[in-house]
């Protein structure tokens, strides 16, 4: 029997995510959304208002658990600008083998 590999990459686990914490710059309101797997699942969660200068990085909480995960940035205004220098997802593995 091949032994298993220590790391979880390349296998398909399901995650939860606890929490994302963004650096980033701007003007007007940054919606954030949580996405599973083929867009099933959704979670809205809580708008951060953007400033021009910032030296923290906010932390936005959240409980979701999906397979795969997407995050969706989006501003609703036109005139809206944002600049993203990073972002942190916190995230564990909660299974990593589903039944056939």
């Amino acid at each position: 029997m091949p032994k298993r590999p220590s790391s979880l990459s390349g296998i398909e686990a399901e995650h939860h995510i606890v929490g994302v914490r963004l650096r980033v710059i701007g003007e007007g309101n940054l919606r954030l959304a949580l996405l599973g797997l083929n867009d099933i699942q959704r979670l809205e969660l809580k708008p951060l208002p953007l400033s021009t200068t910032n030296r923290f990085e906010p932390m936005v909480l959240s409980n979701f658990q999906s397979q795969r995960i997407r995050l969706e940035l989006k501003t609703t205004e036109i005139d809206e600008r944002m600049e993203v220098g990073r972002i942190i997802i916190f995230a564990k593995p909660v299974a990593s083998e589903f039944p056939m």
